[in-house]
């Protein structure tokens, strides 16, 4: 396994710990700039190395950091029947993920102590909510660039959030009569729980 060529594309060893072997992705990625098929041949010797990795695993050699995403094994295509594709479902595709635990529970804390702090803010402190929503907004920009490195995408996703979050709590407060009234929830409470839900939902399953 050692003279493997994808462990020399790298420019690593079979004893190079996960992190080494992803610096070295990115720093070679980074370097090669626009040669699309150069990028493409280090993504090939990366995925050929983590598959490596997970047949290691599997057989109880080594222990798998959370946080490794593990390229899908390459399938045969079903044929399809004739037709027009639908543009919009690659698309879709290119901006769905299929998230790990870690993916899914880390957001769910940092947004849920949003949403704490936000059911015990006084229902007139503004400031505070604003506090709370910047700060998730920050933090789902962040959980979105963690996993693709593509932070104007990740910045423009979290403000679409952000727009849809503010616009759907309005509705909501508009047809549900929101404030509730004698310790019920301020308008400005429910606008901040609504785009707090919409963060987890793009940070958990968007990149």
């Amino acid at each position: 396994m050692s003279d493997q060529n994808p462990y020399q594309t790298l420019g690593v060893t079979t004893e190079s710990s996960f992190e080494e072997i992803q610096t070295a992705r990115n720093r070679l990625s980074q370097a090669q700039g626009e040669d699309r098929q150069a990028v493409d041949r280090i993504e090939a010797a990366y995925d050929a190395i983590i598959m490596d990795r997970l047949k290691l695993r599997q057989e109880g050699k080594i222990k798998v950091p959370d946080g490794i995403r593990f390229p899908k094994p390459p399938v045969t295509p079903a044929p399809v029947a004739t037709g027009n594709p639908s543009p919009s479902l690659g698309w879709l595709q290119n901006y769905l993920d299929t998230p790990g635990q870690g993916d899914i529970l880390w957001p769910a804390v940092v947004f849920g102590v949003g949403a704490g702090l936000t059911l015990l803010a006084q229902s007139s402190a503004d400031q505070i909510l604003s506090l709370v929503l910047t700060f998730a907004l920050v933090a789902n920009v962040y959980f979105l660039t963690r996993k693709e490195k593509r932070f104007g995408r990740s910045l423009l996703i979290s403000f679409l959030g952000l727009v849809l979050g503010v616009g759907i709590g309005t509705v909501f407060v508009n047809l549900s009569g929101v404030p509730l009234g004698n310790g019920g929830l301020s308008a400005p409470q429910v606008v901040n729980i609504v785009t707090l839900i919409l963060f987890w939902l793009s940070s958990s399953f968007l990149r």
